[in-house]
């Protein structure tokens, strides 16, 4: 059959046909994501000579409810607490490997790791992933060499600082400007009967009740977090042994309440908070340098 033109080229009738014959499926695209998010919220404060790093215990996907119990802050060694948030299986990934070159350097060395040769090391294996990066918000707390409390805060890349305080997960929003008022008294202002503090000088069991004070708050707000809150208490671990091998710390404790001077190394966290012994981490660990306590928060 011939072709009709017209001035222009080819008819439309015989385009129409020709287009029609020449239709194919047009390609649907599937959208995936390696990636999700599973709410919750860790924080970390430290204090003169401790460390307090606390997470919630839900874990879910959007509205649904996966697990009730599952534990967002690990110990890592005497002076070192991980806290992890974001995409539980990246986390726990993480939190295995870090584990894995810890027994690694105790084995060569013979020691165990500082927590600032932690946080550069926990730096450098995000950075290693940049490209195909593990999807969680990390938060390291624990004690110095020089015996002072420390925070070191991650972004999923490896970039990482020093800091008195800090918050991540689904209600950062909520408890960061919270610890920034409490902690670190941004827009507050002296009065002649209460100066204001240098930040990071709070004791123990202030530090505890803003800790409990946010989290209660953030489950009245969020539905990402609630269930369960674990406040892991990282102390100066050779004073905590010296303490409980001469049996005076305990008695110290007993005389005195938190606030008032005594070293957080010598406080009966046990009496004080219902704290247990945070195991995990190395298996060579010196008694009540790492201390847990745990709290209900609402369950709906």
């Amino acid at each position: 059959m011939s072709m009709l033109y017209d001035s222009f080229g080819p008819s439309r009738q015989t385009q129409s046909a020709a287009q029609k014959s020449q239709t194919v499926a047009t390609p649907i695209g599937h959208q995936f994501s390696p990636y999700d998010s599973n709410g919750g919220s860790i924080l970390a404060i430290a204090g003169p000579d401790f460390c307090v790093v606390a997470g919630d215990t839900r874990q879910s996907t959007g509205y649904s409810i996966q697990t009730r119990y599952k534990p967002k802050v690990f110990r890592l060694n005497d002076v070192a607490t991980l806290a992890t948030n974001g995409f539980s299986a990246d986390a726990e990934a993480l939190v295995d490997k870090v584990k894995q070159r810890l027994v690694f350097y105790r084995h060569n060395h013979g020691t165990h790791m500082s927590l600032n040769a932690i946080a550069r090391m926990i730096s450098t294996m995000l950075y290693g992933k940049r490209f195909f990066p593990y999807y969680v918000y990390n938060i390291l707390g624990g004690v110095d060499e020089e015996g002072k409390g420390a925070v070191y805060s991650f972004d999923p890349v490896g970039s990482y600082e020093r800091e008195t305080c800090r918050a991540a997960g689904a209600a950062q929003s909520l408890l960061q400007p919270f610890l920034d008022n409490q902690i670190m008294y941004k827009n507050q202002q002296p009065t002649p009967g209460r100066p204001i503090p240098a930040p990071g000088t709070y004791d123990v069991a202030t530090v505890l009740r803003i800790t409990m004070d946010s989290f209660t708050s953030a489950t009245e707000r969020h539905i990402e977090v609630g269930d369960g809150l674990e406040m892991f208490i990282v102390r100066t671990a050779p004073a905590a042994a010296a303490a409980e091998g001469s049996g005076e710390g305990e008695a110290t404790a007993a005389a005195a309440a938190p606030g008032d001077g005594v070293k957080t190394s010598s406080l009966d966290l046990k009496a004080l908070f219902g704290a247990v012994e945070a195991y995990g981490g190395e298996e060579e660990q010196t008694a009540g340098a790492t201390m847990v306590v745990r709290k209900e928060l609402k369950k709906d």
